[in-house]
């Protein structure tokens, strides 16, 4: 068990499973637009996701001139040739996959790459809204090939499923800030919680569970959508991280059960 414990750190702090669940929610996604996926177009989305992340804690690790704080940017500075490496290896894969995927997903994908580079060179000045920003475009990765294949405008009850999954994204991303904010502040990153204080994130995160449990109320019995359901299990482990603070600080739990609820969309997936 320690070492699957072990493994699965290291994939974590690798960002794999980030990656992965990526592409978990975008043929969640695909199954509730119908959408055909292509397995090329599923690895590019998770060597893109991978090479966003990887790139974001390098950039980090290279801006600490210190040891850093955290183990995920400790692991970054002290593999950060090799990983640099594989980022251009991964970029490189990234791009042959380019010449297979369908012309739409391209063209919105090009776009998506705009914002997500603009997103990575102004970050350092976003300062409280890193975590908005973060939020929007991991959604905007997921939704990016089941939003462009889909065949007819999407309805209300879709749109609000969209919304869930990126409240649900903003709550883990708020949660690993305020988690972070002590290493953040060694470091000198930029985040919600170092901006806005401990309380205002806390008073922030509160609010969001509440919006999502309206959401999830109207989904499920109003609106008789089962995809919520799994949407409302990921904000319940996501709400258990929040109140056993105490528990889930200890080895960076937080961070492995945070990402990990981005991969329950396949019990969805299994239906």
């Amino acid at each position: 068990m320690k070492k699957l414990i072990h493994l699965y750190r290291l994939i974590n702090i690798l960002s794999v499973d980030v990656a992965v669940g990526a592409v978990v929610g975008a043929m969640f996604f695909a199954k509730i637009f119908a959408v055909q996926l292509l397995p090329q177009g599923l690895t590019c989305l998770g060597l893109t996701v991978w090479i966003i992340y990887t790139a974001d804690h390098l950039l980090d690790a290279r801006n600490v001139t210190q040891t850093a704080s955290s183990e995920r940017h400790r692991f970054h500075q002290r593999y950060f040739r090799l990983l640099t490496i594989a980022l251009i290896a991964a970029m490189g894969m990234d791009a042959g996959l380019l010449f297979f995927i369908r012309k739409m997903v391209f063209v919105e994908g090009l776009r998506l790459a705009a914002a997500i580079f603009v997103y990575l060179t102004i970050q350092k000045s976003l300062k409280f809204l890193k975590e908005v920003a973060g939020a929007i475009l991991y959604t905007g990765g997921v939704l990016l090939i089941p939003w462009s294949m889909k065949a007819h405008t999407a309805t209300n009850l879709q749109m609000m499923l969209v919304a869930q999954f990126v409240l649900t994204a903003l709550i883990n991303l708020l949660l690993f800030s305020w988690f972070d904010k002590k290493q953040d502040e060694q470091d000198r990153h930029s985040s919600f919680a170092t901006v806005m204080g401990e309380q205002v994130t806390k008073s922030m995160l509160v609010s969001l569970f509440v919006m999502q449990s309206l959401l999830s109320v109207y989904l499920l019995f109003v609106a008789n959508e089962k995809a919520t359901l799994v949407l409302i299990l990921m904000n319940v482990l996501l709400l258990l991280i929040f109140a056993q603070r105490s528990f889930f600080e200890i080895n960076d739990r937080y961070r492995l059960l945070g990402d990990a609820v981005f991969l329950l969309p396949l019990i969805y997936l299994a239906i």
